[in-house]
């Protein structure tokens, strides 16, 4: 049985403040759902939150799939969700939601050219925010988004992005180890030669979602729509830095983080490829500008090294079009101690699971005991943790009932959010964490289109 939070919801579905609350329950608005990741926060119910959820959206593709999820999961043979989905599609369904003020929380995920306004306009009218990644593709974006966080904490309502990746076992066990001095030491500063912390992420525009294929919309192509990958997904990466490296640490965009170098470079798809993945038999003409020699360049990769609080960090996305047998979204990180680094691998060597490994520095038989009393000791947090001696160090060994896939970390990100909302606030950190990590991306998008 999944445990639910229980809280007091707003006393009015609209109040400007969060300080007057009754046993209400959250109302959520999904707003143009263009992303399958508004359906994954409905995966999973939750004790506190109404089933009727208000949808407002134009009629199209993007709106039939995300409720074609939902209902899946509506109907699915093992703990199926219970749903209502009360729809409005007219042209102006954003005035519409504004208006109307059926509910106190807005999902948001879907196209990223919109999305930032989308945010801006809800905050004023007084909603909470649950926002998928990214919240800002652009310089003035970020700028919008910095003005409207501080809208919200005028307004009393809590705007948060979807970090899935603070769910995922080997990304919270990381920073649990590099939280421990015996077994970490200490962060090492590193050097632009060799960052002290690198993060690689690849991904791919033909996947499997919930059981089927999934079906892109075309503007998922078009960086103007989407955003690059460089302030894409790499959104992911630039957050756990910050949430493994600094944990509980307020950040400064202004005076902690230097972008130092960045490049991206395009993912090159044929027709046959986008027809493959969106369905459609031609490229819009929108995205004519993209096409070379017949096919269509994507500048959805991107790298870039930085300093954040003067450690050396380096950052990297691939898109593929599609993964190898077998395999899926791959993530890879380092974080080197003064005692160990802590390394996450998921190749094909670990079957495409990623998988945690300590490789010590100098692996004696003090740093043994060490590790083992220290495991020992976070396995009273995480039970079943254990350790694992391969040739150059340590593989831990995550028992299977910690591990979440990427589709059930939604429903963690969702309870945290809810957690908050009980609380009437966010962990001081958090915003201008968030600014920081939108800063960090987006400067690294500056500087690799004017690199020459």
């Amino acid at each position: 049985m999944k445990k639910s939070i229980s809280f007091i919801a707003a006393s009015t579905f609209f109040c400007n403040t969060m300080t007057a609350q009754t046993n209400k329950k959250v109302q959520l608005i999904t707003l143009n759902p263009g992303h399958f990741h508004a359906a994954l926060v409905q995966k999973s119910m939750y004790a506190t939150i109404n089933p009727e959820v208000f949808v407002y959206a134009p009629k199209g593709k993007e709106l039939d799939a995300h409720l074609g999820l939902v209902n899946g999961y509506n109907t699915r043979a093992e703990n199926p969700t219970s749903w209502k989905e009360t729809v409005y599609t007219g042209d102006d369904y954003l005035a519409k939601m504004l208006s109307e003020k059926k509910g106190n929380v807005v999902v948001l995920a879907g196209n990223n050219k919109l999305k930032t306004t989308y945010i801006s306009e809800a905050v004023k009218a007084g909603f909470n925010v649950l926002a998928d990644k990214p919240m800002a593709i652009n310089k003035a974006g970020f700028n919008l988004l910095e003005q409207t966080f501080t809208e919200a904490k005028k307004k009393g309502v809590l705007l948060y992005d979807i970090m899935t990746e603070r769910s995922q076992a080997t990304n919270v066990l990381q920073r649990e180890l590099s939280m421990l001095p015996a077994v970490f030491g200490t962060l090492q500063k590193g050097t632009a030669a060799e960052p002290a912390v690198i993060k690689e992420s690849v991904h791919h525009f033909f996947k499997t979602v919930s059981g089927k294929p999934l079906i892109r919309p075309a503007w998922y192509f078009d960086v103007a729509q989407e955003g690059e990958g460089i302030v894409d997904v790499t959104t992911h990466l630039v957050d756990l830095v910050q949430w493994e490296c600094f944990p509980g640490v307020t950040l400064n965009y202004k005076k902690d983080i230097q972008v130092n170098k960045a490049k991206r470079w395009a993912t090159v798809i044929t027709p046959a490829q986008f027809q493959q993945s969106t369905q459609l038999d031609q490229f819009p003409d929108y995205l004519q500008q993209y096409v070379k020699d017949g096919a269509l360049n994507v500048y959805a990769n991107g790298s870039f090294d930085y300093t954040i609080k003067a450690v050396h960090a380096r950052m990297s996305v691939t898109w593929n079009f599609e993964a190898p047998v077998g395999g899926g979204d791959t993530h890879y990180s380092v974080m080197k101690g003064t005692k160990a680094s802590l390394v996450i691998r998921q190749g094909a060597d670990q079957q495409y699971k990623p998988v945690l490994y300590i490789e010590p520095v100098n692996n004696s038989a003090a740093y043994e005991k060490s590790l083992t009393t220290a495991i020992a000791q976070l396995a009273k947090k995480y039970a079943g943790l254990t350790v694992k001696k391969i040739s150059n160090g340590w593989e831990l060994v995550i028992p299977a009932q910690l591990e979440l896939n990427h589709e059930a970390c939604f429903a963690e990100v969702t309870k945290r959010y809810l957690d908050y909302l009980q609380k009437g606030k966010m962990p001081g950190w958090e915003v201008p964490n968030m600014l920081a990590k939108y800063y960090t991306t987006i400067e690294a998008l500056r500087v690799a289109t004017t690199t020459k």
